[in-house]
């Protein structure tokens, strides 16, 4: 089993994860942002728009780390003794701490600490009152050496706290009432309080790891902190972690190169437990097949079964408390998305009734506060999420009771869409979101695991400004075309074959020049011309097929040899292309569809190969309407043009023109 899948059913079984033999085969490094809190200065912040990730990018370098690098000296040459590690639910955090455990136990850590305690705060039920040394007892009921004796060297200790806001309690403490005895008896808070504030074992280490929102309290109690945020995977660890899930190097290839053609997909996998979502599908859609070009799950699903998992393990008793919360949530979203604000204060969250502890952190990720800040700030764990929760605040139903949090945002779907159309293309995620929601099969979705109630009544506006956006675009006297390409991704998301025929009927041409198509743009527009009954006339000047340099797909910065041992050599990349259908084959399959009209098919300066040849003969020998082929400027040599006069020699062929 997968790491991120492992510490979801290890917090469901409320027990704490012991050493895994997979472990570091499954472990992928993180990338990090690292800053003492002599650091910690107010400096101006902004999240990032590619990670959207707790914003930590501008305070301080983004690196990637090892466990053993926690307790390393800094710039400055201190060693931190607390580290408080700091992420978004599904961050991996507690996949951190594993390793950690994992890498103490191998003898990695031996140079550093003798001993390593870890208090799942989740899990484990701890005492009202208790003394270190039960703590420690506790922790290791097998414990050969006397806990007050492991404790007497406290310089070679470790303390790990894993989800320290887990356990509830107040942090303010009256100074005088702290112990300065491992073996004295407190009351629990007293006891960590003591930890805390370094008046109990002042020499030993500690590290806690927690969510964002909690941080407020905590930092009043530390001194000499370093503060360590998990940003999750960078661009080229996604592809490492893509194979480390699936093993086999094949379907390892397949779904990464599925994922990086969808920039949404590829972008959200910065988030550890996003990619894990992803992953699980995808694996579930490789199940017996050799690629996911009939993959049935779009954007929009993959994310809301993203919200299913994080949502898990609440109280499902109070479905109208989660329908208020995301009302409110999405009035937020919305609101940001509008302003191209991804930064939210502390008044703004407590104005929306946001301030819940029990679901805020599952959707907003509070910045590292630091000295001289006045209020926390928040954002969303990724821009991608902002946008869909936009999209929502569009179609999630309120029964009239609830505005915008300021009472200005208005649920007008038109001016979303006609703003859109006019000018501001920064809302293509929030729209290609609103058509995934509104599909029959989201809707139900969201209501059965989710509890979320969508109106399809959106679905109407919809469709009509599908059908006038490209009316529109069309000059008087010439044959209707549809020449944008997000049209088609639209239609792909929401998924119904009804829906795209309504959209695409009065229209007969299609037309993309100069376009780059990636695998997830093919499979739109796929999609779209299977269900387009009157399309008569496809031209696709200049456009590049993505799957024609499959070699492309290997990023370099990523030795995949750790992984699969394959990364780079030759009869790998031989067997990748083999693996590969050729360049237009989606395409050319759904052109034969059973009620294709096509009668003109425009392919000049696509680059096209022999290997493109079969699949133009079969559309040549199948579709008796098709007058008129033009390939100017493709390589197909000799053995090419032999393999098409194959497809003008059959009976069905009807070609009167071929360029």
């Amino acid at each position: 089993e997968h790491m991120v899948q492992e510490s979801l059913q290890d917090r469901e079984l409320g027990t704490y994860p012991r050493e895994s033999p997979s472990l570091h085969s499954h472990f992928t490094t993180l990338s990090i942002s690292r800053e003492s809190r002599s650091k910690h200065r107010a400096k101006d912040g902004a999240v990032g728009t590619e990670q959207g990730c707790g914003s930590a990018s501008s305070r301080a370098a983004t690196t990637t780390t090892t466990t053993t690098a926690l307790f390393e000296p800094d710039g400055d040459g201190q060693t931190p003794q607390v580290v408080v590690l700091v992420g978004a639910p599904g961050m991996g955090k507690t996949t951190m701490v594993r390793k950690v455990m994992v890498e103490w136990r191998e003898g990695k850590l031996h140079t550093q600490f003798d001993f390593v305690f870890c208090i799942d705060c989740k899990a484990i039920v701890l005492p009202m009152e208790a003394s270190v040394a039960d703590l420690v007892s506790q922790c290791c009921p097998g414990l050969q050496v006397p806990a007050g004796k492991v404790l007497d060297d406290q310089k070679r200790i470790l303390f790990i706290f894993d989800g320290f806001e887990a356990l509830g309690f107040s942090l303010v403490q009256p100074e005088s009432e702290l112990s300065s005895d491992p073996r004295e008896v407190k009351p629990l808070e007293l006891t960590l309080m003591s930890l805390l504030k370094k008046t109990l074992l002042p020499k030993a280490s500690l590290l806690i790891t927690m969510r964002p929102t909690a941080l407020g309290s905590l930092r009043q109690c530390l001194k000499g902190e370093c503060y360590v945020e998990i940003l999750g995977f960078s661009a080229a660890r996604r592809e490492e972690y893509f194979h480390r899930y699936f093993e086999n190097p094949s379907k390892a290839d397949t779904a990464f190169r599925f994922v990086k053609g969808n920039e949404i997909l590829y972008g959200l996998c910065v988030i550890p437990v996003m990619s894990w979502t992803i992953c699980t599908i995808l694996e579930k859609e490789l199940c017996g097949k050799k690629n996911l070009l009939e993959c049935s799950k779009a954007t929009t699903g993959m994310v809301m079964f993203y919200l299913s998992q994080l949502l898990k393990h609440r109280d499902r008793d109070k479905p109208q408390v989660l329908q208020q919360f995301l009302l409110q949530l999405c009035s937020l979203a919305a609101e940001g998305i509008w302003k191209h604000k991804v930064l939210f204060e502390e008044k703004e969250i407590k104005d929306c009734g946001l301030d819940q502890p029990d679901l805020l952190p599952f959707f907003l990720n509070e910045k590292i506060p630091r000295e001289g800040d006045h209020g926390s700030v928040y954002a969303f764990t990724h821009l991608h999420l902002q946008e869909f929760f936009a999209a929502m605040f569009y179609v999630l139903e309120d029964d009239g009771e609830v505005v915008s949090s300021l009472g200005r945002l208005e649920k007008d779907v038109n001016k979303l869409l006609e703003s859109y159309s006019k000018s501001r293309k920064d809302l293509n995620v929030t729209v290609r979101f609103l058509f995934g929601l509104v599909s029959q099969k989201s809707i139900e979705y969201m209501d059965k695991t989710i509890g979320c109630r969508i109106s399809p009544q959106a679905r109407e506006e919809l469709l009509e400004w599908l059908q006038g956006r490209h009316r529109g675009l069309s000059h008087p006297g010439q044959a209707l075309k549809v020449s944008e390409m997000d049209t088609f991704h639209l239609l792909f998301e929401m998924n119904e074959k009804s829906f795209a025929q309504s959209a695409l009927g009065h229209f007969t041409d299609l037309d993309l020049q100069d376009t780059k198509l990636t695998l997830y743009d093919q499979m739109a527009l796929a999609f779209c011309i299977q269900h387009w009954a009157g399309l008569g006339c496809v031209t696709l000047q200049g456009c590049f097929f993505h799957w024609q340099d499959p070699e492309a797909e290997l990023d370099a910065s990523v030795p995949c040899s750790a992984v699969s041992g394959a990364a780079g050599r030759p009869d790998v990349v031989r067997r990748r292309r083999e693996e590969l259908p050729c360049p237009i084959h989606l395409l050319c399959r759904a052109l034969r569809h059973r009620d294709s009209a096509l009668q003109l098919l425009r392919l000049q300066w696509c680059r096209l190969s022999e290997s493109c040849c079969v699949e133009l003969a079969e559309l040549l020998a199948e579709l008796p309407g098709l007058a008129r082929l033009e390939l100017g400027d493709s390589s197909l040599g000799d053995s090419g043009v032999r393999l098409l006069c194959e497809g003008l020699r059959a009976p069905g062929c009807r070609l009167r023109v071929l360029r």
